[in-house]
């Protein structure tokens, strides 16, 4: 029986409109991720890699071709299934981190399980064995503005898995952190593929792509590599 890809991208087009412009950002791409897959997809600015992580997170449509999560068309769910798939079964890491500043860092993990249908007397538990994965289960008490970039980042991961989604996509996740604090991130996100989790990071640097085990390729909207790691 052939396995069915966890994404899949067909024939993928995405453009925008803006008065009289026009503005083509993804140029018919094709390619799939698999479970348990590490994949950096990396391009400079304007490539079309943060389109494609809009439509991959369910936050965006192709204007033309398919875009499938689990063998299912993205376009066949409703507004409150999309929002259900962007709770449950995608993990968002973000450069920005979005975390609530003013608040403990248990609080911030604990959050995505107050929509997720999460019993109340479970998230603390959920939340403390998720922020054990990313080492800081110490810092729970803390107030995540108290925190270190990285630290914080780390937070921002623990929050992403609370929902044990089908996969995390982090997006420039080490823009905003030096180059000693971005290799500590990259190496837990390494860490959580070796234990199963589905990775894709969006990201312009090499260095940080060379962490995934496949990296594809971007420039203007198409795929120019797609290669595997030995």
């Amino acid at each position: 029986m052939k396995k069915i890809p966890l994404i899949s991208f067909e024939k993928v087009t995405k453009t925008y409109i803006t008065g009289p412009i026009k503005y083509q950002a993804l140029k018919g791409i094709s390619f799939s991720i698999n479970k348990g897959e590490f994949v950096g997809i990396m391009g400079h600015s304007g490539s079309g890699k943060s389109t494609i992580m809009n439509i991959m997170g369910a936050l965006d449509n192709p204007s033309t071709g398919r875009y499938k999560l689990k063998g299912k068309n993205i376009e066949k769910y409703d507004n409150d299934e999309l929002a259900d798939i962007r709770n449950g079964e995608i993990g968002f890491v973000f450069q920005s981190f979005n975390l609530l500043p003013r608040t403990t860092v248990l609080h911030n993990v604990m959050r995505p399980m107050m929509y997720g249908g999460i019993k109340k007397q479970d998230r603390e538990s959920i939340a403390l064995e998720t922020l054990k994965k990313v080492g800081l289960e110490d810092k729970k008490d803390n107030l995540s503005n108290h925190l270190s970039g990285g630290q914080i980042q780390r937070v921002a991961i623990a929050r992403a898995l609370v929902m044990n989604p089908s996969i995390i996509m982090a997006d420039e996740p080490t823009g905003n952190l030096d180059t000693k604090t971005a290799q500590e991130i990259m190496k837990v996100l390494q860490k959580l593929n070796k234990q199963g989790t589905t990775v894709v990071v969006i990201t312009h640097e090499s260095e940080i792509a060379d962490y995934a085990k496949r990296i594809i390729t971007l420039i203007d909207g198409q795929i120019i590599s797609d290669k595997k790691k030995r």
